[in-house]
């Protein structure tokens, strides 16, 4: 089967990618992932307060004792070891290593350093650049309008300092999403990642602290990005990627019916290993080939909001299905 597909205006193989975490960080798991089926790459994110705190741990080890006197000068170290080289090089590795496009993702603090760290990752080669929008809402003076417009204005200052194609990975809790992925696809956005997946804080109820336990992803996930695809697909001008609770084949499948372009996968390798990848493209051209189907044009939206004619698919999330099997349902509950 003709599995190719075109992310971001780049042809790729297949609709896998392997999304960012530490697994694509090494050389040769980079190069297992590639041999496994991967149709590209993105990069672990580069996060502007881990550079800042990594610079700063390291000025604090180099300069520890150097004005331990009665009138020292200052209690902070000066951060001359600053900037995101470390992560540059290990990208490069990667993008060196690899035949298939590596994309990198970003995610920073301040209006400058998007700019900054987007020139420096793009000089790497890698084919794209990820803009990872996290944004963590502690404070309640700044209106979510306010948000999206920076936002915006971030990406267009990115989109137009560099010269490869730019997507935004975005978290679904806007006010209105689809009125967001509007805004950013006139802006020129050049893909789509939805959705984020956040590393949320638990609490150890013995030991009464705060913990980051790892916070992968379960098979059901996808049904929100496969939602929003269904939402989004057709109405666009960028490519779209679905994220978040991709496991299996059938987990590919389903967003492809959809209307996804690409899928991006993390859980599912950590959990089953990298042959996942290998399998879920297997089972695809099987698939396929009992369906009659040559290339994925052939079925990707065909169950997207564009292509129904069933009014309430999309659309009433909460109660929808009872309307619709409201009468399975009292048969089983009921009786």
């Amino acid at each position: 089967m003709d599995l190719k597909t075109t992310y971001m205006g780049i042809e790729l193989k297949n609709p896998i990618i392997v999304g960012a975490s530490n697994l694509v960080t090494n050389v040769k798991m980079a190069q297992k992932l590639e041999e496994a089926g991967a149709a590209a790459i993105v990069y672990k994110s580069l996060f502007e307060e881990q550079i800042h705190l990594e610079s700063a741990e390291l000025e604090e080890d180099l300069s520890e004792y150097e004005h331990r006197h009665a009138e020292m000068i200052t209690l902070f170290p000066q951060v001359e070891h600053s900037g995101p080289k470390l992560h540059l090089m290990g990208l490069k590795e990667v993008v060196d290593a690899v035949s298939i496009p590596v994309f990198a993702s970003l995610n920073c603090v301040y209006d400058v350093s998007w700019v900054e760290y987007a020139q420096y990752l793009e000089q790497t080669g890698v084919a794209g650049i990820e803009l990872n929008f996290y944004h963590t809402i502690s404070e309640n003076q700044k209106s979510s309008s306010d948000i999206e417009k920076e936002q915006l204005n971030v990406f267009k200052k990115v989109k137009e300092a560099l010269k490869i194609p730019v997507s935004i990975k975005l978290s679904p809790y806007y006010a209105n999403t689809l009125n967001v992925i509007r805004n950013f696809d006139e802006a020129g956005t050049d893909g789509f990642v939805l959705f984020n997946r956040f590393f949320q804080p638990d609490i150890d109820i013995e030991t009464e602290e705060l913990k980051m336990p790892y916070n992968l992803s379960s098979k059901n996930d996808n049904r929100l990005s496969l939602r929003y695809v269904g939402l989004v697909s057709g109405t666009v001008k960028g490519s779209l990627c679905a994220s978040n609770g991709i496991h299996d084949s059938e987990d590919l499948i389903t967003v492809l019916l959809a209307g996804t372009d690409v899928v991006q996968v993390v859980s599912t390798v950590y959990k089953n290993g990298v042959s996942e990848i290998t399998t879920m493209l297997e089972d695809l051209n099987v698939w396929m080939k009992n369906k009659g189907y040559t290339k994925l044009s052939d079925f990707k939206g065909k169950l997207s909001k564009e292509n129904l004619t069933e009014p309430f698919a999309y659309k009433r999330a909460q109660y929808v299905d009872y309307l619709m099997k409201s009468k399975d349902i009292i048969k089983k509950y009921m009786v």
